[in-house]
C-alpha cells in the first residue's frame, strides 16, 4: 500500500503579526497536487492541523476544505490532533467527517477500539493504524484508566504511560499477519532534531519519550510534532514528515515536504520526501546600517519575509531606517554583541530624590542606549506634561 504522511499545517499561524493565510493555502494546495499525483491509499495527517485552540472561522473552513481535497483523490483519510489543536473541537467536527469519508480523532477516548482504525486498499490490502492524538501528562494517567493499572503503573512517567498505551492498543490492533500494522502520534522522540518553530514546554520538560515505545511489530510509525523531516532509528520504521511550510524564522533552513511511503504486511516501509515549493522564503539578515543598506540594492527580489539582526549601538530611529531599507522585514532587532554585557554594567542608582529626567538618563545608559536626541526628546516632553 502507498501511504502519504504530513502534519504540522498550523493554519492560522501569524508571523510576527503578518497573516500568512494565503501561503497556507498555497501549502496545502500543493500537497493535494502530490496526492493526486502520487495516488496513495492512505492519507495520515499527524497533528496540529491548526496553530491555536481556537481557531478562527476562516483557519476551519481552510482545514476543511484541505482534508476535503485530500480525500477527493481516492485516499483514506486520517487526521489526528496535537499539542496546538483543540481534541474536543476536533471531535465535534467528526459528524462532519464522518460523513465526508475522513477519519478525526481529537481526544483520547475511554474506548481502546476508537484508537484502532483500519481498512482495505482498491489493491485489496488489509491495513489497521493505532491513531494516537496528543496526550498531555495531565491526562496520561487518565488514559490508561481505559486498562487495569496497578498503583506503581500509576505513578510511572510520561514515557512509560506513552509505552503502555500503545504497547496495549497495539496487543489489539497488531495481530493479522496478512495485515500491515500503522501506528500516528504526535509526540517528540528523543534524539528528534526541533525544526525551530515548536512549543518547547511540550518537546522537553518531560515531554520526550524514547523510540522504543512504539511497538517492533510497526511496519511504519507516522509522527508529527517536530517541523523538520527526518528518520529516526528504532525497532520500527519512525518518521517526521516535517512541516509543509516554515512556520517561524528559526524554520528558515527547512526544506517543506511530505513523504511518501511503499509498504506490505511482509517487506519493511520504503519511505522518500516529496518536497514542495517554498510560497514565501523566510531570510535572516545581520550588518551595521552600511553593510545592509548595501546589501539593499542587491538583495534577490523573492518577496522573502526578513529577520535583521543590526550591528549597531541602539539609537532612536534606527528601526525606521531599517524598515525604510527593507519594508517585508517583520522584525528587526540589535545585534546582541553591541548590547553592554549584564555583567559588566554598573549597579542602577537610588531612585528616590532623583527626577525623572535623571531616572531616565540613568535608564537610557544601564541599557546602552547612548542616545541624546531620545534623552533631548524624553526632556522636553516631561517639561510639557509637568508644566
Amino acid at each position: 500500500m502507498r501511504i502519504l504522511h504530513t502534519s504540522d499545517w498550523h493554519v492560522g499561524k501569524v508571523l510576527k503579526g503578518r497573516s500568512r493565510t494565503g501561503e497556507q493555502i498555497a501549502a496545502l494546495h500543493a500537497v493535494v497536487q502530490i496526492a493526486q499525483a502520487e495516488q496513495p491509499d492512505l492519507i495520515i495527517v499527524a497533528g496540529d492541523l491548526f496553530d491555536v485552540a481556537a481557531p478562527s472561522p476562516e483557519a476551519t473552513k481552510i482545514v476543511t476544505r484541505a482534508l476535503s481535497a485530500l480525500r477527493a483523490t481516492g485516499a483514506e483519510v486520517l487526521a489526528i490532533a496535537g499539542n496546538h489543536d483543540n481534541g474536543a473541537a476536533l471531535d465535534a467536527l467528526r459528524s462532519w467527517a464522518d460523513a465526508a469519508g475522513i477519519i478525526l480523532r481529537g481526544r483520547i477516548s475511554d474506548n481502546p477500539a476508537d484508537h484502532i482504525v483500519s481498512g482495505t486498499t482498491k489493491g485489496g490490502e488489509a491495513w489497521r493504524c493505532v491513531a494516537l492524538p496528543f496526550l498531555s501528562q495531565r491526562y496520561a494517567v487518565r488514559a490508561l484508566e481505559m486498562f487495569d493499572l496497578t498503583e506503581a503503573e500509576a505513578q510511572a512517567t510520561y514515557a512509560d504511560h506513552l509505552a503502555r498505551l500503545m504497547s496495549r492498543l497495539a496487543e489489539q490492533a497488531f495481530g493479522d499477519p496478512k495485515t500491515v500494522n500503522l501506528l500516528t502520534a504526535h509526540l517528540t522522540v528523543v534524539g528528534g532534531t526541533m525544526g525551530g518553530g515548536e512549543r518547547d514546554a511540550h518537546c522537553i520538560l518531560g515531554y520526550a519519550v524514547p523510540s522504543s515505545v512504539f511497538p517492533s511489530n510497526a511496519h511504519y510509525v507516522a509522527l508529527g510534532h517536530l517541523h523538520r523531516a527526518q528518520l529516526l532509528p528504532g525497532a520500527c520504521p519512525i518518521r517526521y514528515s516535517g512541516s509543509p511550510i516554515a512556520v517561524d524564522f528559526g524554520e528558515q533552513e527547512n526544506r517543506p515536504s511530505v513523504t511518501m511511503v511503499e509498504v506490505t504486511a511482509q517487506t519493511s516501509a520504503q519511505a522518500r520526501t516529496v518536497e514542495l515549493p517554498t510560497v514565501t522564503p523566510l531570510r535572516t539578515l545581520r550588518g551595521t546600517l552600511e553593510e545592509l543598506t548595501a546589501q539593499a540594492g542587491t538583495q534577490a527580489e523573492d518577496d522573502a519575509w526578513l529577520r535583521v539582526y543590526v550591528a549597531e549601538p541602539p539609537r532612536a530611529g534606527l528601526r525606521e531606517q531599517v524598515q525604510e531599507l527593507y519594508p517585508r522585514a517583520l522584525e528587526i532587532r540589535v545585534d546582541s554583541s553591541m548590547l553592554p554585557d549584564a555583567a559588566t554594567r554598573s549597579a542602577r542608582p537610588q531612585r528616590s530624590g532623583r527626577s525623572a529626567p535623571e531616572l531616565f538618563a540613568d535608564y537610557l545608559t544601564h541599557r546602552g542606549h547612548a542616545d541624546t536626541a531620545t534623552k533631548s526628546l524624553f526632556d522636553r516632553l516631561f517639561t510639557e506634561v509637568a508644566g
